[in-house]
């Protein structure tokens, strides 16, 4: 059992769908041999993709993602991340759209690999050859494109191995890129973390991109050891808020609750951590319960339900954990919702067999944590809103921030944009927001980069999508 999924004796994933605990389907995990074979095959039909001109592979590549646009492919597709993993349906189809215009991201990644004239010399980029992707479940279909297109556009091929808890998702996606291209250029693997092993340590895979949390990313790490393979990670965050006395406060409590319990937390750069300046914490924790009575738990394929159930009921008992833990040590308990009444108990039973029905975990305001808790410390990734107070000083504010092992990104709120540049620039974080949500407002140049435990190597921007390729210096003589 890996994140609450079962792995049947013979050999199938048992696919459920964590609103109802009920299965969905049974995928058939690949065995050995077929992962060999899929290997060989990546690698003979890298040969014929890398001689592909570039402006001719994001070609092709761009007209992948116009396939996305299809609304019976897009609608099929948002309903199945719903039913597999339960974040609500309009979330759903917001990720599935995110998806079919990658013009501007395209563009962006044929500059990063054309060659650049340097005095006598060329600079020029090679392909590294076969890269292994392992995709996340939080977003099962759009984390795929992000790091399957900078990965074919430098002429490699490419296979994914999704999530065991999304698998349906993943075929789905990679099925539209291979309608596409050239035969065995991208293909799927289908397993739990033993099938992701088996491929990351393959002598013949020369690259892994992969999404998730920093335990798996530190185990890919060491397989990848011993051939030195190039490798972008990114992993998990427990990613502050500062919100300063003199921030816009409606702004802030949007925000803080908005990202707090997107896609019910599962996010890798989710408000986390709120630290909000004793002076308006009273008028700021009120605000915040005010906001987060507007959200409804529920199967993510009601629209009325703006929360869905946890992913499994591993997850769910690990929330669940965290907050009791974080009550018993003193933190105050200032809004918890309602959730389904067919759900499980709250409780952190130890169940992890998924007989009851949902894997639901209530909306939840906490305040005064200490940094020592766990839930200050370890990711959450639930619908819970984290709230502490500090002095108002940078300093307090910077120390607090930097206060985890995790650095993936932070967000800072102040009227004084001086004030606020300062702090975001001392945070220990690849993305800050100030004032602002950065996933959304990030300009397509923009890395995505994890500090400290938050990753290893960078993906996005034209730094990122250099990763995938290797340069080449070309010099002639007498120049």
């Amino acid at each position: 059992m890996v994140q609450g999924v079962n792995i049947s004796d013979d050999g199938y994933i048992i696919n459920t769908n964590p609103a109802t605990n009920e299965e969905i389907s049974r995928i058939r995990v690949s065995t050995q041999s077929e992962i060999d074979e899929t290997i060989q095959k990546a690698n003979e039909a890298q040969l014929t993709w890398s001689a592909v001109p570039l402006t001719e592979r994001i070609s092709i590549l761009k007209n992948i993602c116009y396939a996305f646009g299809h609304e019976a492919l897009s609608s099929k597709l948002a309903a199945k991340i719903t039913e597999e993993m339960g974040k609500p349906i309009s979330e759903a189809e917001d990720e599935v759209k995110e998806m079919i215009n990658k013009d501007a991201l395209l563009d962006l990644i044929q500059k990063a690999n054309e060659d650049v004239v340097l005095g006598g010399s060329v600079l020029v980029r090679d392909a590294l050859g076969v890269v292994a992707i392992v995709s996340p479940w939080n977003f099962p279909a759009g984390e795929i494109p992000l790091l399957a297109l900078p990965a074919l556009a430098a002429g490699n091929a490419v296979i994914v191995k999704p999530s065991e808890v999304a698998p349906e998702c993943g075929a789905m996606v990679v099925q539209t890129f291979a309608s596409l291209l050239p035969p065995n250029t991208i293909q799927l693997l289908q397993g739990d973390g033993t099938v992701g092993e088996m491929l990351v340590q393959s002598q013949d895979i020369h690259m892994v991109a992969m999404t998730g949390s920093s335990a798996t990313g530190k185990k890919i790490m060491e397989k990848c050891a011993p051939k030195l393979k190039r490798l972008v990670l990114e992993l998990g965050g427990k990613d502050p808020m500062v919100v300063f006395a003199d921030a816009d406060l409606d702004k802030a409590v949007n925000d803080a609750v908005t990202f707090s319990l997107f896609n019910t937390g599962q996010v890798c750069c989710a408000v986390e951590r709120v630290y909000v300046e004793k002076s308006i914490q009273e008028s700021f924790e009120q605000k915040v319960v005010e906001a987060a009575k507007a959200y409804v738990v529920g199967d993510g394929r009601v629209r009325e339900h703006n929360v869905g159930p946890m992913v499994s009921a591993m997850q769910r008992d690990h929330v669940a954990k965290q907050v009791d833990d974080a009550l018993k040590h003193g933190a105050k308990m200032l809004y918890q919702g309602g959730i389904p009444d067919s759900s499980s108990s709250l409780t952190n039973t130890g169940d992890n067999n998924n007989t009851q029905k949902g894997n639901y975990y209530p909306v939840t305001v906490l305040s005064g944590l200490k940094q020592d808790m766990d839930i200050q410390q370890a990711e959450t990734f639930g619908p819970v809103v984290a709230i502490s107070s500090f002095d108002g000083s940078e300093e307090e504010a910077v120390r607090l921030a930097n206060d985890t092992e995790y650095g993936l990104a932070g967000y800072v709120y102040s009227t004084d944009i001086d004030k606020a540049g300062r702090v975001a620039r001392r945070m220990q974080s690849g993305q800050v927001g100030i004032n602002c949500y950065s996933l959304l407002e990030a300009d397509t140049a923009c890395p995505w980069v994890g500090h400290k435990s938050s990753g290893f190597g960078y993906h996005s921007g034209e730094e990122g999508f250099k990763q995938f390729s290797i340069p080449k210096s070309l010099v002639y003589p007498g120049k």
